[in-house]
This record gives structure tokens, sequence and C-alpha cells, in this order.
């Protein structure tokens, strides 16, 4: 088991659809959070891509060097850079940061904003893109000590001689994951990623997800390991928690989510219109958890507004532990979290949830490694004593 949390480069706040409690997007900030998941134990986190984002490829360089051990999950975007070049990137980033890269697939679901960005290829056509790409991108790395370059020929791009000089730390190539919902995106996890991640959707529609990659996967010989992400409340009392997820949502009006869900009604991408599915736009805000908390401690209030994942876990520190080993039950091995706001989310989580974990999730936490005392020293002489609990 593998926690990742999140970099919040589109922002972050206290409260959803609002400026109030807002806080301005700064390398600054971002490196806040970084440093935080860094030195608590996290594994890495998650950069988000998008017109919506500062580029990821950039930040992520630039928290290099504030952080020790952080992995870095950062997005390829097939169409919008050639594979080539963005072999020699991921080969250099992977390098300076002494094999910190993770490599994120991402093959958009929003053709507006696709078409801003100049590609105009309809849903399934971008996914045979993607697929030329990844065996480019793959092969130029895999091959980057081979005397002979590559030369490759597909439907939709093309590379002659291509290579790679620095090889990557990661050998053959940085670990690929990838979210995908669609019949074509299950075939293209199936034969060619590393990682499949899905959005949090209820236990038993995850089961579903991971038994038809699996089955696919096997038809090429392969075997892949699987993540989710979710957003997190959690509080030391289940009352708290739904408090707090109140409190998220508590700015939110019926105009924002009409026009966030025509939005995501236009997009072309599965995974988002199952995300809308959980939630149906409904929100009552006497009681949020009506027709919101699709599973328990899953709730879908997020995805009211917010693109992308839009699913939380709610509850206190053992029933959001239990949730989590209820989907590592299923084989998901990377969980991706995040909350708002993040960098005091990154924090109460890991002191809450983290104990709770499996031990031996809990032996690779830095954070646990380190001797006391903790707390703050009463009256310059009493150690706090520690929590049983």
């Amino acid at each position: 088991m593998k926690i990742l949390w999140f970099i919040p480069t589109h922002g972050d706040s206290r409260y959803l659809g609002t400026s109030k409690g807002a806080r301005v997007a700064t390398l600054d900030y971002f490196k806040q959070v970084a440093i935080a998941a860094d030195s608590l134990g996290y594994e890495g986190v998650l950069l988000p891509t998008g017109r919506s984002c500062e580029d990821s490829w950039i930040v992520a360089s630039a928290l290099i060097e504030a952080t020790r051990n952080l992995k870095f999950l950062v997005a390829l975007r097939p169409g919008l850079v050639q594979p080539s070049q963005s072999a020699r990137m991921a080969a250099t980033f992977d390098r300076m940061s002494n094999g910190r890269l993770l490599v994120n697939l991402v093959t958009g679901g929003d053709a507006e904003e696709l078409e801003g960005d100049g590609l105009f290829l309809p849903h399934s056509e971008r996914y045979e893109l993607s697929r030329d790409f990844l065996t480019i991108w793959r092969e130029v790395l895999a091959k980057s000590h081979d005397a002979e370059p590559f030369t490759y020929e597909g439907k939709h791009l093309q590379v002659k001689n291509s290579k790679v000089l620095y090889p990557p730390v990661n050998k053959p190539y940085p670990p690929i994951f990838f979210g995908g919902s669609s019949e074509e995106a299950h075939d293209l996890a199936a034969e060619q990623l590393d990682t499949y991640l899905t959005w949090g959707e209820a236990p038993e529609a995850v089961a579903a997800k991971v038994a038809d990659i699996r089955a696919r996967a096997a038809k090429h010989g392969r075997t892949l390991e699987f993540g989710i992400r979710l957003h997190v409340i959690v509080r030391e009392t289940e009352d708290e928690a739904w408090r707090a997820a109140g409190e998220l949502v508590s700015h939110l009006d019926e105009a924002t989510i009409a026009a966030a869900q025509k939005k995501f009604a236009q997009m072309d991408s599965v995974g988002q219109r199952r995300m809308a599915e959980l939630n149906k736009g409904k929100f009552n805000k006497n009681d949020i958890r009506e027709g919101l908390e699709v599973s328990p401690n899953l709730w879908a209030g997020v995805g009211l507004v917010r693109g992308g994942a839009g699913t939380a876990l709610v509850g206190n520190p053992q029933q959001v532990a239990d949730r989590i080993k209820e989907y590592a039950d299923l084989g998901l091995e990377y969980f991706i979290l995040s909350g708002y706001p993040h960098l005091e989310e990154a924090h109460r989580f890991a002191e809450l949830v983290f104990p709770l974990l499996p031990l031996n999730v809990r032996e690779k936490l830095s954070a646990q490694a380190l001797t006391g005392p903790f707390g703050e020293i009463v009256a310059n002489t009493y150690v706090p004593k520690v929590s049983q609990s």
C-alpha cells in the first residue's frame, strides 16, 4: 500500500465553489505542501494537468530540491507533446530527481480544452494516438543504452532514428499510471500501462473494473498494479467529519452547481460521466448526505463542482482506515488522496490515519522512524504522554 498526496496547482481553498477562504496558487505554497508530504512519509504527490493548472512538469521540477524522498506523478498528454521530446523530458527529470518520477498518461476528457491546445481528434482516436505515443515513448527510453536508434510508423505518430542519450534512473523507464473508464481506456491499460487508477467509486464498482482490466491484461500475458484517487475528510469523530464536509460546500449555490454540471455533461470522458451520475447535481444543504453518500463513508459532494475525482471518504480515523483497507483487499496498492485545504489536511490525515494502516505500511513512513519526545515539552520538564488511542 502506497499513500500519495496532491499538489493543488489549480488553487486551494477551505470552501468549494467560492473565493472565500481561497489561497493563491504560488510556488511557495506548493513547496509547503510538498515538504509536508515528504516529511510526513507520503510516497509521492500527484500534480494535476490542464488549462486550469500551472504546468505540472515545471512545478514538479521546482519541487525536486525542496524534497528528499517524495515521488512526483506528472502528466504526459499525447498529442500535445511529441513522444521523443517527452521521453527526453522524463529521462532528465528522473535523473535530476534520482529516480523519483512517476508518469501519468492523460488522454484528456474535455474536447473544448483539447481543441484550444490544438488537438481535434475524437475520443476513440485519442486512444489510438496514445497507443502510438506509448510505443515510441517506452521503446526510446528502454533502448537508451542501445547503439541502434528506434524507428516506428503508426497511424498517428511516426519517428525515424529516434534516440535518448541520457537514460532514466528507473529501468527500463519511469512507471506509467493511467485512468480511464471507457472500453478503449481499459484496452489500452491492459496492453501497455503499469498501474491503472480509478476515481473513487463504490467498492463493488471498483472491483468490477479491476476484474475487467485483469482479464484483458491476461490475454496479453500481462499484469498491472491498481490504485484509486480520492479526497478525504477525516476528523476525530464521525459527526465532526460530516460537519467538515458540510462546511466545505457551505458556500455553494444552485447557479454554480448548474454551471459546473453543464460543463461536465459536455465532456466526452466516460469517467467524468460516472462521477456526475453519483451526484446527479442534487444538493440538500440541510442534509448533505442525502443522495450523496453513495456507499458507507463515500460522499459524492465534491463532484458537484469539481471535475475529475469527485468523491471523498468521510468519517472518523478508524472508518476511513477501514474503507481504505476494503479497497486494498480488492487489489488496490496506490491511494492518491487530497483534502481541502491541502496543507493542513496532509498533516491531519497522517496524524489520524497513518497509525491505523497495516504495520508494513506504517514501517515505511519516514515520520514514524523519528525518536521522541513528541509534542511540546510541558513546563520545560515533562514529556507529553504517548496516546494509546
